[in-house]
């Protein structure tokens, strides 16, 4: 597989926060936020290596996460931890409220064009990102112009998904949505619109760190979909977020066996402490 070409940011092109800086300090491990970008002079794209999640591997696999979790649970464990803005706005959806996506992000940086050169492919970083996507990620695109471009439709559904891919994300809008309901594959995004990327949005850089739909969001980072929403879950905190979820799951279980029994609501929460 051909190597894939991972430029720097160009200013002005998505911009980012960092995480939340009222992070608990319990909720850390690491020193400092892993996410921090740095700026290239405007018009000189420079290569970078991919910022692959590196450390031990982590002691839940998507496959438990997927099975024993929900967008809900992990929006709570991340207030928890003080990191409050990562659930993306209300008008990210899936198209299919059945679907549940969990992976690891890929970002994409798509910066609004309007022309289409003579002898350029527009679709050059597009196609180079799908080509070479994993099992288990996601490739998450930042618009910045989301209502005037959909650059997610069948075609790059089907080759993510045969790659293994866990699901596409994006702020800007979906096409082809017929196909891509039929064949399974977990989409979540901004609108519904049949405009093609070409001519009005291209890919400025890969694997950078990113803002989609206003949510910071780093290559590796865990993304969570389901039909309340979307989380993004950053690494820096993504082992204690993931520890407290599970811990509030099992509370849960046991405070819906109460009330379903028909204890009072008062007493149930007094006994577990959660709602």
């Amino acid at each position: 597989m051909n190597a894939v070409k991972h430029y720097g940011l160009i200013p002005g092109a998505v911009g980012r926060t960092a995480v939340d800086a009222n992070v608990s300090p319990h909720c850390l491990e690491q020193d400092a936020d892993p996410r921090a970008a740095t700026g290239h002079p405007e018009g000189q794209p420079t290569m970078k290596p991919p910022a692959r999640p590196s450390g031990a591997a982590p002691a839940y696999s998507l496959a438990d996460i997927r099975a024993g979790l929900f967008s809900a649970v992990l929006s709570d464990c991340l207030d928890r931890c003080g990191v409050a803005k990562q659930a993306l706005p209300s008008r990210i959806r899936p198209l299919d409220l059945a679907g549940v996506m969990v992976g690891r992000a890929r970002t994409a940086a798509f910066m609004e064009v309007y022309h289409v050169a003579e002898g350029v492919n527009p679709y050059e970083l597009e196609i180079a990102l799908v080509d070479s996507l994993q099992p288990g990620e996601i490739p998450v695109f930042a618009c910045s112009n989301p209502e005037r471009v959909a650059p997610w439709g069948e075609l790059l559904s089907t080759a993510a998904q045969v790659r293994g891919a866990a699901g596409a994300l994006m702020d800007g809008c979906v096409r082809d949505v017929k196909p891509i309901l039929a064949m399974g594959f977990p989409v979540f995004h901004g609108g519904i619109a049949p405009l093609d990327s070409k001519g009005r949005g291209k890919i400025m850089a890969l694997d950078v760190p990113i803002e989609c739909a206003g949510v910071p969001v780093a290559q590796g980072d865990l993304i969570f979909g389901d039909a309340d929403g979307v989380v993004v879950v950053p690494q820096a905190v993504e082992k204690q977020v993931l520890e407290l979820a599970f811990e509030k799951v099992k509370g849960e279980r046991s405070t819906l066996q109460d009330l379903r029994r028909g204890d009072k609501l008062a007493d149930v929460f007094a006994r577990y402490g959660v709602l």
